[in-house]
């Protein structure tokens, strides 16, 4: 069975035993969500090692072929770009079809959230290399650079490398066919998931006030990814069939929307990049790793629309054509920043679009509180679909893709 079929019956079945079960119950709420961080730690379980040993033989490769620097410079531009694009588009569809206001109910104390970029620098180089290969499974991006240091160290010397790299080359295939196997189960999985997010959105529905919201994320949602980010894919050629290659982001799409964390979707992304959209380890595996830690459009544009309503929410002044470029910029740096922030994306992206526009609005995200986990899966679920069309554009553009039939895709 394809994985998106199993994925998809997954969601339903997770979906019906969610709508079942009494969401108001703290025992449900409680065993659920042990349930949904089990999960999740499943997801994730393969994913270091996989991305570690892949990248460190794609930059070997590609430094071998002496095209690193053109696909990284590539995909940087499609990341930026679609943080521009989408976060446009967001701002606008606020503005024109504005959300009912949501009453100012904000809980005692302020959450801590914060990007912490300093931090995140100097945890890039850890005093002892090799604890980058012990993280938690949540910021790779020290993993990511040991992995490019590696890779670029054997290319010095071919000679001596040659056995060092038919062994990474090797560990690479090896965890790439045990993350397949946690990628074929997912369908199990994400009936938990599916089920807490069902259980949750109960009791979002059950306060009216945030359906506006809900809805506009949803329509801006189906519109991007069924719509504008597919036809992008004709600036690549004409023989570009943009929803045949959206079809085979079904499972990626369904495994981020449920779970709303990018590093539990990446396993999957990968094996659907090789697999169905033919794109060579080489590339997927680079460009994946920068969509993933720098490619968050999607979550940024949910965090910027959230916060135009949550300031016309709390002030009747409006927002001045000022105030938008100062937020879609701040949105698009915010989105190149959520590498720490895997399974919070878009809330996260929220809390500090609040704390830089100021004004008295720094703890305004928590009126949003109660739908955090559905800013988050609408989010995630744009960057996935942005990650996996753009590494299928990236790929076919540098030369690193051999079109599949859809009778074929995972």
């Amino acid at each position: 069975m394809k994985v998106w079929i199993k994925l998809l019956v997954g969601s339903l079945l997770g979906l019906i035993l969610g709508f079942l079960l009494p969401h108001e119950n703290a025992t449900v709420a409680a065993a659920l969500s042990w349930a949904q961080e089990f999960s999740i730690r499943l997801g994730r379980y393969a994913l270091a090692p996989l991305l570690f040993f892949s990248l460190a033989i794609a930059v070997y490769e590609l430094r071998q072929d002496q095209r690193m620097w053109g696909l990284f410079f590539r995909t940087l531009a499609v990341i930026v770009g679609a943080a521009v694009v989408l976060v446009a588009i967001g701002l606008a569809a606020v503005i024109a079809f504005p959300p009912a206001r949501i009453p100012i109910l904000i809980e005692g104390q302020k959450e801590s959230i914060s990007l912490d970029v300093a931090r995140a620098v100097i945890d890039l180089f850890p005093s002892n290399a090799f604890a980058a290969l012990f993280g938690d499974g949540s910021f790779l991006l020290p993993l990511c650079v040991l992995a490019f240091f590696l890779g670029a160290g054997l290319s010095f010397d071919k000679t001596y490398a040659k056995g060092v790299t038919a062994l990474i080359d090797s560990f690479s295939r090896i965890f790439y066919y045990v993350s397949s196997f946690f990628s074929e189960i997912l369908g199990a999985v994400v009936i938990v998931l599916a089920a807490y997010w069902a259980v949750r959105f109960r009791g979002a529905l059950k306060a009216e006030v945030f359906r506006d919201l809900v809805v506009l994320l949803a329509g801006l949602a189906l519109i991007l990814s069924a719509g504008i980010i597919p036809l992008f894919l004709f600036l690549i050629g004409p023989k570009t069939h943009p929803w045949k290659h959206l079809y085979a982001v079904l499972a990626p799409a369904l495994a981020a929307f449920f779970s709303g964390d990018i590093n539990f979707t990446l396993p999957v992304l990968l094996k659907h990049a090789k697999e169905s959209h033919g794109v060579q380890r080489r590339a997927n595996t680079v460009a994946l790793t920068l969509f993933g830690s720098f490619g968050r459009a999607g979550s940024a544009m949910v965090a910027a629309v959230s916060l135009i309503v949550i300031i016309k929410s709390y002030s009747s002044l409006g927002v001045t054509l000022r105030d938008l470029l100062a937020i879609a910029l701040s949105a698009g740096v915010v989105s190149a920043l959520l590498a720490r922030h895997p399974g919070d994306g878009a809330y996260a992206a929220l809390a500090v679009l609040c704390a830089s526009y100021g004004r008295g609005f720094e703890a305004g995200y928590l009126i949003l509180k109660p739908i955090a986990f559905y800013l988050i899966a609408i989010g995630t679920f744009l960057d996935t679909v942005i990650a996996a069309l753009g590494t299928y554009a990236i790929g076919r553009l540098c030369g690193f893709q051999e079109e599949r039939d859809a009778r074929h895709f995972i």
